[in-house]
């Protein structure tokens, strides 16, 4: 444990009502955004994309499942890997146990990747998983929302110093770096009305943190996330832990 500063129970009153004054204006404001990102234009899916699923092939507005919205997860899992991106498994870790109260406020949640269903559904019983998990192999889903690269867009990255990082996930998925990194991840929104789809949001990136939910409680504590250095990318599968 590093060295901190350490103060009276008085000096540590006063400090934190300051930031609690400071995270109530930042909850506020979250909720003004919340409400911006409800008040975004729908865009009508025109396209028609098909998953195969452990049930059969499925349209997009069959995996609503009868009801009015439906949240997907763009899970990294190519055709070349072996194993899920163990960041995505974590977050995966945290959407599993939430579905049933997603699906409680009229959403279906699903996590769509590109490798065969076949593969799918053994990884999900691997990690004792158990929501709705789709192959999107066969359309443009992903690559129309911006979580697919080609290998003409990623020659820039590719022709550069490639991180230590990067090579690991990729080793840890069972591919090499340009298989891994065709794959990205992201979260996209639908809303089903009158027959048509229409997509209502979509984030990547630091967009997905609200499915980390562990981030939120490590910023609570002493050292934080700790993700300086080599500790940059510590997350494993929740198998692949030391006991401790």
């Amino acid at each position: 444990m590093r060295e901190h500063r350490v103060g009276t129970q008085e000096e540590f009153e006063a400090a934190r009502d300051e930031l609690l004054a400071q995270e109530k204006e930042l909850t506020r404001r979250s909720d003004e955004l919340a409400r911006k990102r409800r008040d975004l234009p729908w865009v009508r899916v025109e396209k028609d994309y098909r998953f195969e699923t452990e049930g059969g092939t499925r349209s997009l507005a069959d995996l609503f499942a009868g009801r009015s919205q439906l949240l997907v997860y763009h899970f990294m899992f190519g055709p070349p890997y072996e194993a899920g991106c163990p960041v995505c498994s974590s977050i995966a870790d945290t959407l599993d146990p939430n579905a049933v109260h997603i699906k409680a406020r009229d959403v279906t949640l699903v996590c769509s990747s590109r490798a065969p269903v076949d593969k799918l559904l053994a990884y999900r019983e691997r990690m004792g998983w158990s929501f709705d998990w789709v192959c999107a192999g066969g359309s443009d889903f992903h690559r129309d929302l911006g979580f697919q690269y080609t290998e003409e867009e990623l020659k820039p990255f590719l022709q550069g110093e490639v991180s230590a990082t990067v090579s690991q996930m990729a080793e840890a998925c069972g591919t090499d770096v340009l298989g891994y990194v065709t794959e990205g991840p992201g979260l996209s929104c639908y809303a089903l009305s009158d027959g048509a789809v229409y997509r209502t949001y979509a984030t990547t990136a630091r967009g997905l943190e609200p499915a980390m939910a562990y981030y939120g409680l490590l910023d609570r504590t002493p050292l934080g996330r700790h993700e300086e250095g080599e500790e940059t990318h510590w997350l494993r599968r929740h198998d692949e832990y030391e006991k401790t």
